[in-house]
This record gives C-alpha cells, sequence and structure tokens, in this order.
C-alpha cells in the first residue's frame, strides 16, 4: 500500500484537477429532488494557477461563520507538496490567501481532505503522506498572533501527530479530523492497524502539559470493513458511523459501521454489509462516508453498483437494534458497469433542503 494506491481512490477527482472549485458542493443533493428544488446558478470562485495557490483540490470547503472558505489542495504551493487556502468573501468577489504550503518534512505533505474549523479559530486537518515516518500527519494551524499589513501572514502549523504503522498505528489518512463534545479528535487511516493492513479509526485527546495523545479506537480486519476513506460523524447520543470502500461481504465491496462508545473504549458494530456483486440494489463501495440527521437516520452514496450501475443514494433507518437500508435515487441508469458514480459524502444543507423537502 503506497501512494499510488492513494491516488487510486481520488483518481475520479483528476478531472476537474485543472482547479476549479464552486459552492456547488453544498448543493449536491439537490440534484435530486430537482423537481422539488429551485434552480441553482453555477458560480466559479476561483481557477487555480498551479503555483503559490495550488493546485489539484481533491476535497470539499469548510465555511467559517463570516462566509469565509477553507480547503486543500493535494499540490502546488512553494515545494510543490500541497496548501491549506482561504477563499475570503469580500465586497468586491472572493480573494484567495494560500495560509499553508507544505514541505514534504515533518508537516507532511499532499493533504487529500477537507479542513476542520475548530472551537479556537484554529484549522484542523490531514496530510495522506509525508511526515517523519512518510505516512501522513495530523495538524493544526492557528492565525497569525500580529498583523502583516495589506498582505495575509501565513499561518502557524504544529503538527498533532505523525502516523508510524508502527505498535498498531495507521497511516495514509484521507479524511479531515472531527471535534466531539469534549474537544478530542476523531478520524481514519487508509491502512494500519493492529492487524497491519486495513485502516483505524483514531481519536487524538489534547493532554494537560500540552501536546495531543493518540488512541487507536478501532483496527479493521478485512472482513468488518478495509479502507475508511470516508469521514466519521457523531450522533446526538455519542455513537460514531463511518463507511469502509471494501471488506465486508466476500471481503470486496464495503460496510457502514457503527463504534459505540462502552466503559473507557468502544464497541464496533457493522450496520450494513454491502453484498457482492457490484449490480446490488444498494450500490457497492460506498467511499464518501454518511451524514447522520437527529433522528439517527444515515444517508450516503456508493460509487458503484444499483440499477443504473453507477452508484447510489441510501438511506439506513434504525429500529430496535436493526438497521434498514432503503434506495433514494440510482445514477446513470444504463451506463456501463464499473463506471464510478459519487464518491464525495452528502452535505447536511442539502438533505434539509432536498430530501426533507420530498419527504
Amino acid at each position: 500500500m503506497n501512494k499510488r494506491h492513494l491516488a487510486r481512490l481520488w483518481d475520479s477527482c483528476a478531472k476537474v484537477r485543472a482547479g476549479i472549485i464552486a459552492l456547488t458542493t453544498v448543493i449536491t443533493l439537490s440534484v435530486i429532488a430537482a423537481q422539488v428544488a429551485k434552480a441553482q446558478t453555477f458560480s466559479v470562485l476561483h481557477n487555480f494557477t498551479g503555483r503559490a495557490d495550488g493546485y489539484g483540490p481533491a476535497a470539499g470547503v469548510t465555511m467559517d461563520r463570516a462566509g469565509n472558505l477553507y480547503g486543500t489542495t493535494e499540490y502546488g504551493g512553494g515545494p510543490d507538496d500541497g496548501t491549506v487556502f482561504q477563499l475570503k468573501h469580500t465586497s468586491s468577489g472572493w480573494v484567495l490567501n494560500s495560509l499553508y504550503s507544505f514541505t514534504n518534512g515533518a508537516d507532511g505533505e499532499n493533504p487529500v481532505a477537507r479542513v476542520t474549523l475548530g472551537p479556537d479559530g484554529s484549522l484542523y486537518g490531514t496530510t495522506s503522506s509525508g511526515g517523519s515516518e512518510f505516512v501522513g500527519t495530523v495538524f493544526k494551524l492557528r492565525p497569525p498572533s500580529h498583523f502583516c499589513g495589506p498582505g495575509m501572514c501565513p499561518w502557524n502549523i504544529s503538527v498533532l501527530h505523525t502516523f508510524s504503522l508502527g505498535s498498531g498505528d495507521g497511516g495514509f489518512p484521507a479524511t479531515e479530523p472531527v471535534f466531539d463534545r469534549q474537544g478530542n479528535l476523531f478520524g481514519t487511516t487508509n491502512i494500519g492497524g493492529s492487524g497491519g493492513c486495513c485502516g483505524t479509526v483514531y481519536e487524538l485527546g489534547p493532554m494537560a502539559g500540552g501536546g495531543w495523545s493518540e488512541t487507536v479506537i478501532h483496527s479493521f480486519n478485512g472482513c468488518d470493513g478495509a479502507e475508511p476513506t470516508g469521514s466519521v460523524v457523531f450522533d446526538t447520543s455519542g455513537n460514531l458511523y463511518g463507511t469502509t470502500d471494501s471488506g465486508g461481504n466476500s471481503c470486496a465491496t464495503g460496510t457502514i459501521y457503527q463504534l459505540a462508545p462502552l466503559g473507557s473504549g468502544w464497541q464496533e458494530k457493522v450496520v450494513h454489509l454491502f453484498p457482492y456483486p457490484a449490480g446490488d440494489q444498494y450500490g457497492v463501495a460506498p467511499i464518501g462516508g454518511v451524514i447522520v440527521d437527529e433522528a439517527g437516520t444515515l444517508y450516503g452514496t456508493t460509487a458503484y453498483g444499483g440499477g443504473g450501475k453507477s452508484g447510489t443514494v441510501f438511506k439506513a433507518t434504525p429500529s430496535g437494534g436493526t438497521w434498514t437500508l432503503d434506495l433514494l435515487h440510482n445514477f446513470a441508469v444504463g451506463r456501463p458497469l464499473g463506471q464510478e458514480g459519487p464518491v464525495a459524502s452528502l452535505e447536511r444543507f442539502s438533505y434539509l433542503c432536498s430530501l426533507g423537502a420530498a419527504g
């Protein structure tokens, strides 16, 4: 498992790596319910040049309360190892500010996930490779403490954790870290864990004396899932949910999993095994993760399978300790088997505005 493997996971982004970011990241599901949604306007906010501003944005953007957007590029910047950027909303339009360029040193390289805006105003994220052990990092970017004049100062980076693939640790994280209510960070790695092969879910907790301590709360074994490429989410009870790209039924086609707090640890439950072959009605390879509503219902996508052979949108509803899957949409009916469908997560905004209106 190496960077070539990680590149395969994000191959679907290659067609847009000329560098266009737009607010369509928050209207994805509107396409599904176009008959009940208002017409959308597509606007280009920035065209990446491949120079200091970076190129190859492989993930969505994060919005702050002022309406500014933050994101990453996998490549570009000074050493060509990726950037973190801000798109600032001004009266005259959108202005891109490069906040940090990775160096492929201890800070890591090639971020392929979005960033998380922390309660302290800092940005938290991951690099898919690099770091002192060459398999990725978790980082924090703090705003500068002083004014830099008309330009924007680079933000200050701290490495919270360097993945090592040793002692059960994981590597090659492809998702952003997510905060719980206590201020701990949770995320996934694409490989590694106690089995050495299939990925992990990790927790990072701040220590009293400074720094952060990592705990691997679950290691996938292949048949409960492998390659967790989607972000994790919490429900209102503190349970953690996510998806794996592969593994599960026939050890090949993906899972939805739950991690429930139990004593001082976590207990895993497989919510759904996506069955083989790829022609299953619910699809296979749920690469993008899931979102969750207040009732605990999960919503997600698959990249392959379904009636149209090119992916699906599904929901998983809990009832009495069991889960029921319902198919919401088939992509591209009639396309040849094997053409990839959606690989990104759904957005909470889209669920409220689109599927909610459709019932």
